[in-house]
This record gives structure tokens, C-alpha cells and sequence, in this order.
């Protein structure tokens, strides 16, 4: 049986005791050829497409209860599962998944810390074995206390209370690399790129919780605001959402449409 809780940043060695335990359901937010290949035995696979919907020229948006419902029923995953995504990737398309958790109240998940990197790493079992999957009736009702849509963000954008933080690389930031109609940041936000948090020599775990703490209070990204996350179109940016929620930050939120809304509404200000 399962413990009340598991942790929200969980290591291959702790997922591999508790695989095969009823209400644990392990998600590969991997390539599909990768995952026929090798994966965490009993890994459900799901596409990285099936979390996000667009509205060109907005990428990055959540899809709509009734396919989120679809996606998950597919999945398996019931309102007791406790979730456990991984990728293969750094930890950015799990993390989306969990932020998507967070949007629709599901509260029992984790993040394989280091992901399919660190399972390899670490020696673990892997299997190329597709568990057979009983579909669920898993029903969403999207609450939106993750989610800061461009109004609430024009709202608070002079608000000394709320941080913007935006994951994206600096030329991103700089408006340098445009990927929008237009090229800079939101006014008043701050530049962390996602990877930052990562460490390259304990395979893309994140680094110590505190000087990731240290970083961002740097930053002024201090956990008495609310921090509200982006990037291009909330993939990066979901990650950096997950570190704040491992950091106990209380108050977060991420922002789906991100710069491809933010770069390409004329009615929304820019800073370089």
C-alpha cells in the first residue's frame, strides 16, 4: 500500500519500491519510439500534444474538461492515483503535466527527480513491455487557482506583491531571439532560464533546494509574493513552477498562453 504521501520531488530509487503498488500510476511524458524501446516498467506513455491546445498564434493553452477528462481516462488514472511523471527531457514536459494537475485539483503527484536520465543513471529496471491499461471515467473540473491568464497579469503588473519570472534563455528575454510579432520580456519580470536549475553532474537532478532559493530570492523572487511563471508557451516555465513548489512557496501560478500570447497582443506592454 501506498503512503499517504510521497514526496513531491521522488528519486529512482524510491519509485522502484513502490512500483507495481495499487494507486501508483507512472506516466512517460517521453518520445514515443524511446518509450517502445525502454521505459519505467509500468509506465503509461502519454503524448506531450495531448496536454496543450492552440489558438495560433497562442501555443501552450490548456485544452478544454471534456479532452483532459478523455486524456486521462485513457490513462487509466482515478481520483486516488498519485501521479508520478517523468520525461526525457530535463523534467519540463512532466512538469507541465503535474501544473496541469495542479490546474485541475488533483493533489497526490510527484517528479521523477532527474527523470529518465537519473533511472539510467541510477541502474534501474527498465522494460519495453506497454502495461494493458483498464480506461477510467476520470471527470475534470478545471479550478484555475494555477493558471494567471494575460488580464490577471496586465492587472498586477505594477502590484509590489506579485513576481513575474520568466524561464526563457536571455536573448529570449532581451528580445533579441524573437519568437513573437515582438521580441522583449513583460514589464517588471525577471530572467531565470529553466535549466538553470538543473544539475548537470548528478544527472539533470535539480540542484540543492537551497541555493535554488538563494537564486531566486537574488532575483527578488521571494516566497511572500505570488510568482507567476512563463516562457514561450508554458513548457519551460512549468518546470520552474514545480522548483517554487518545491521551494514552499505558497502563492503560484503559471501563465499557459506565455510569450506567444504576451509578443503578439498589441495591447500588452514590453520591455527589452
Amino acid at each position: 500500500m501506498l503512503p499517504a504521501t510521497l514526496p513531491l520531488l521522488l528519486e529512482p530509487a524510491e519509485l522502484e519500491q513502490w512500483l507495481g503498488t495499487e494507486g501508483l500510476l507512472v506516466v512517460a511524458v517521453t518520445k514515443p519510439e524511446g518509450y517502445a524501446q525502454q521505459h519505467v516498467p509500468g509506465a503509461v506513455h502519454l503524448d506531450y500534444s495531448k496536454l496543450v491546445s492552440a489558438q495560433p498564434p497562442v501555443l501552450g493553452l490548456v485544452p478544454s474538461d471534456a479532452q483532459l477528462s478523455q486524456v486521462f481516462s485513457a490513462l487509466g488514472m482515478t481520483g486516488r492515483s498519485h501521479v508520478v511523471a517523468y520525461d526525457d527531457e530535463g523534467g519540463a514536459k512532466a512538469a507541465r503535466l503535474l501544473w496541469t494537475l495542479d490546474v485541475i485539483g488533483h493533489p497526490r503527484y510527484s517528479l521523477l527527480d532527474g527523470g529518465w536520465r537519473a533511472w539510467l543513471a541510477g541502474g534501474h529496471s527498465t522494460s519495453s513491455t506497454a502495461p494493458d491499461i483498464t480506461p477510467s471515467d476520470y471527470r475534470v473540473r478545471q479550478r484555475g487557482d494555477a493558471m494567471a491568464d494575460k488580464a490577471y497579469i496586465l492587472a498586477h503588473l505594477h502590484d509590489p506583491t506579485v513576481a513575474l519570472l520568466d524561464a526563457r534563455t536571455p536573448a529570449e528575454y532581451r528580445g533579441t531571439d524573437k519568437r513573437a510579432l515582438r521580441g522583449g520580456h513583460i514589464p517588471g519580470a525577471v530572467n531565470l532560464e529553466w535549466n538553470q536549475a538543473l544539475d548537470a553532474h548528478n544527472a539533470m537532478r535539480l540542484k540543492p533546494l537551497a541555493e535554488l532559493r538563494a537564486q531566486l530570492s537574488a532575483l527578488g523572487v521571494t516566497p511572500d509574493k505570488e510568482v507567476i511563471t512563463y516562457c514561450q508557451t508554458h513548457h519551460r516555465s512549468s518546470h520552474s513552477y514545480i522548483v517554487l513548489t518545491a521551494l514552499g512557496y505558497p502563492r503560484i501560478k503559471g501563465y499557459p498562453g506565455a510569450w506567444s500570447e504576451w509578443g503578439n497582443s498589441s495591447d500588452a506592454p514590453v520591455e527589452q
